[in-house]
């Protein structure tokens, strides 16, 4: 084996160490985004939580395509790794960071420009627009700062430093809880300030990943004189597709759980999907984050031709998620109630709503783990095309038939059972593709 932290015996033990920072990474994410939201609830209002998700689908498209170049370069750059090409890993890599860049200021600027006809479009209520306009405002304008965020996340993972992608990721999410109570609490900025503090949160490690990467000559990554090309730029959006498919479709879907919870239980439906949302990225995260942190080990193993590491990393990782799957699934019977009363009190009206379906809605933490697991495995293959149907039948298909239909029939608890019964049908799905295409990956 060499130094390459990509190149190891992976044992689930060993499996687990390589992957945990990642994970980490991802849950403590979300879980300052949760702060974020109750700090909101407690201190401007549950109008103002709902607004939050209102706009929500405004960044989602953001992150969409920040991950689709992030993930879908990756995959390139460590196979290229594997490969032993490293100049070119160099060159793709730096390429890659620069179209980040133009895609940042792109939102930034095309955001700003359409704000207001944005929050018209997602149905911002004259009760609600005050508080969408505050909060989205400042974070079309922290938009590179963002993709920067999300481009070093994965970077600092290919490059075999996932600690200190955690390190960072910790650091921003710190500040961004402390900043939260000066702007909201101390300063009483309201959204805006919440969005701000979030803001700082994104730049801590998105400019950190900047200066490492130009300053670090010694590591397996930096920067080098990028390289234009465009079948590299084709292939890294055609092979991140299924996770911008994720993103875009959760900012519909989004849309969509806004617009049915209005119609069936007015602004305090909004505020009580919102929570169940927060608890179901947190749920999720470390699915996300173990497969985030898997992918470019796969890719290396695939790039290297070694089938016997990448049949283990496999099979190591089928265990690792179905435990993780009972643990997170365990945690939302026990936990529903205290993680609802971080945003809002038991006497409030949102809270019945919200515990009622939150119950209904954590089923689906059975089923998402080796769905999401799946879908980055292709990416790590480089097979785009069933990536992308996966994620697209998962988190758009199955998920927005679920909601027309699940409501006709059932009206709130439609809505509530609308992800399991997605989940459920996108496992089928996920078992098909990993049965069909073992042979041609020999995994």
């Amino acid at each position: 084996m060499s130094d390459n932290r990509l190149d190891q015996d992976f044992r689930i033990p060993a499996l687990l160490k390589f992957t945990a920072p990642t994970a980490v990474m991802m849950v403590f994410m979300a879980l300052y985004q949760m702060v974020d939201g109750a700090f909101v609830a407690q201190f401007v209002g549950e109008n103002a939580l709902s607004a939050l998700n209102i706009v929500y689908p405004v960044p989602s498209i953001m992150f969409a395509f920040s991950i689709m170049l992030s993930t879908g370069s990756s995959a390139i750059i460590a196979r290229n790794m594997g490969e032993g090409n490293m100049h070119l890993a160099r060159e793709n890599f730096s390429f890659s960071v620069a179209v980040g860049l133009a895609l940042g200021v792109a939102f930034a600027l095309l955001g700003s420009l359409f704000m207001e006809p944005l929050l018209h479009l997602l149905g911002a209520t004259p009760l609600l627009y005050p508080y969408c306009r505050g909060y989205l405002f400042v974070l079309v304008l922290a938009s590179p700062l963002a993709v920067f965020q999300v481009l070093f996340q994965n970077y600092f993972v290919t490059a075999g430093k996932p600690q200190l992608g955690l390190v960072v990721t910790v650091l921003g999410g710190l500040s961004n809880i402390l900043l939260d109570y000066v702007f909201i609490v101390v300063f009483h900025m309201g959204v805006s300030g919440a969005a701000l503090a979030t803001a700082i949160g994104y730049a801590i490690p998105g400019l950190f990943g900047l200066i490492y990467f130009l300053v670090n000559r010694k590591g397996t990554l930096y920067f080098v004189k990028p390289v234009f090309r465009g079948r590299v730029l084709l292939h890294s959006c055609t092979n991140g597709a299924s996770e911008m498919v994720s993103n875009l479709a959760l900012a519909i879907t989004t849309f969509l759980f806004n617009t049915l919870m209005l119609r069936y239980a007015g602004e305090s439906g909004v505020a009580a999907i919102t929570i169940v949302l927060y608890a179901q990225f947190l749920m999720t995260s470390v699915f996300f984050g173990f497969s985030t942190g898997v992918a470019p080990v796969v890719s290396f193993q695939y790039g290297s031709a070694n089938t016997v590491q990448l049949k283990k990393v496999f099979r190591n990782s089928l265990v690792i998620i179905g435990v993780i799957s009972v643990v997170v699934f365990g945690l939302s019977q026990l936990c529903s109630g205290p993680v609802i009363r971080v945003f809002v009190t038991p006497d409030s009206p949102v809270y019945a709503i919200t515990s009622h379906g939150f119950a209904l809605f954590s089923i689906s933490f059975l089923f998402t783990g080796i769905n999401i697991f799946a879908s980055a495995l292709f990416t790590a293959f480089s097979n785009g095309v069933v990536s992308a149907i996966l994620s697209f039948l998962r988190t758009f298909v199955f998920l927005i038939l679920s909601l027309l239909l699940l409501p006709w029939l059932w009206e709130l608890d439609g809505i509530w059972l609308a992800v399991p019964v997605a989940e459920i049908l996108a496992l089928c799905i996920s078992l098909f593709y990993l049965v069909k295409l073992k042979k041609v990956y020999h995994y």
